[in-house]
């Protein structure tokens, strides 16, 4: 009977220990809390962050009449083929200048005058010494004529024998003198002629006129100044009066490497901008190549006619050209493709590809390059103008990749 009661004392819950466990839930509920925080903390952790990126844009290649792309870039400058620096033919003072720069001026408007009091008096003593030498050879006419006659007489006295062969070969004598005087001082009415034509001539030279129609560019003298056509007076001589410029002449000269100069021939079709105005394009083609190369740059001048003009257009502008392909034999034209920045390309020819830009992801794209010019690479298929690709470091990238655009750094 205890034996038994010992064994149910032993299955018996003892009450009183139930306490210590209880105390110990309550530490669950703020651990799965801190467990859930963390686990927050570190999802937050670990989100994919954003590849920095830049961005530009596709830019077209074609033409003005959009034909045709380019094949070769090169620089030069605005040159004016026909310019002149006008002068003086005599040396003189100036009275008077009647030009200022950006002033039109037409063909044979005077520009300038010189003093002309010397060379006045130098003509009028010419037209004094003129009317001299006429007086003269009017009175030798007047003698002749009148020698003439007493030859004439002395002739018919001789046949009725009234006066002796000696008087009529006088008379003879002295005709011919006042023949041989009257054809010397016809030749002298000549030459004081041909000196007064001259002193004229000095006149007109102290009036400047402009050579061709044209814009002036440069006044290089001023009133009361001593103008020559040589140098002279110890540099107080102005050698110059001003420069004219005609518009119609003006075109581009560029620099085009030797080892490129094959892309280029006569009345190629080319796209030109000024670096002043580089959204403006410029259709012009080329007019010939200058048959020598430059040794020390390496470079053969090309010269370009512009086809359109504009007063925009100065001389010694700088200017960016791009020679366009020709046509293709079947009389369509050749793809005109875009042009990217080299950076923006990875890889080359058609393994080449771009990262396409679409809002926070971009798109991996496979493109055709052609040539590359400079900083930028002709894509020849498989991009369109406008489109927005990446720039930096491509092999970050991939398709569908979350990027961050910044901006691109400003450059020359």
């Amino acid at each position: 009977m205890d034996d038994q009661s010992a064994l149910l004392g032993q299955l018996r819950i003892d009450r009183g220990t139930a306490g210590p466990s209880g105390g110990a839930w309550k530490w669950v509920v703020p651990l799965a809390a801190a467990i859930v925080i963390g686990a927050i903390v570190i999802g937050i952790g670990i989100k994919p962050t954003r590849i920095p990126v830049q961005v530009a844009v596709a830019e077209p290649l074609a033409g003005i009449a959009g034909a045709a792309a380019s094949v070769l870039d090169a620089s030069g400058y605005v040159v004016a083929r026909r310019q002149a620096t006008v002068a003086s033919k005599i040396t003189a003072k100036m009275v008077e200048l009647d030009i200022e720069e950006g002033d039109h001026v037409k063909a044979g408007q005077t520009i300038a005058r010189l003093d002309d009091t010397n060379i006045r008096a130098a003509l009028d003593q010419a037209r004094a010494q003129l009317d001299y030498a006429k007086a003269s050879l009017d009175e030798t006419q007047v003698n002749l004529a009148n020698a003439q006659r007493d030859y004439d007489r002395q002739k018919s006295l001789l046949e009725g024998h009234f006066v002796s062969q000696a008087a009529v070969d006088n008379s003879r004598t002295a005709l011919d003198a006042l023949r041989a005087q009257l054809a010397t001082q016809q030749r002298n009415v000549a030459v004081v002629a041909r000196g007064m034509d001259s002193a004229q001539r000095n006149l007109d030279d102290t009036i400047v006129r402009a050579p061709f129609a044209g814009v002036v560019t440069v006044k290089a003298a001023q009133p009361g100044e001593m103008v020559s056509p040589i140098s002279a007076g110890g540099g107080f001589t102005r050698t110059g009066i001003g420069t004219i410029v005609d518009m119609d002449s003006l075109e581009f000269q560029v620099d085009v490497n030797e080892n490129f100069i094959n892309r280029v021939r006569p009345a190629q079709p080319v796209t030109a901008k000024l670096n002043a105005y580089p959204d403006w394009q410029i259709p012009a083609h080329v007019i010939a190549m200058i048959p020598t190369a430059d040794r020390s740059k390496g470079t053969v001048m090309v010269r370009i006619a512009i086809d359109q003009k504009d007063a925009r257009i100065l001389p010694e502008m700088g200017v960016r050209v791009s020679f366009l392909a020709d046509q293709s034999t079947d009389g369509a034209a050749r793809a005109a493709g875009v042009s990217v920045p080299a950076a923006a390309v990875l890889g080359a020819g058609a393994a080449a590809v771009v990262f396409v830009v679409h809002d926070d992801t971009v798109e991996r794209r496979a493109v055709r390059v052609g040539e590359r010019n400079g900083d930028a690479v002709t894509v020849v298929a498989g991009l369109d103008a406008g489109t927005r690709v990446a720039l930096g470091d491509l092999t970050q990238l991939k398709d569908g990749a979350k990027i961050r655009i910044e901006p691109r750094p400003s450059g020359p």
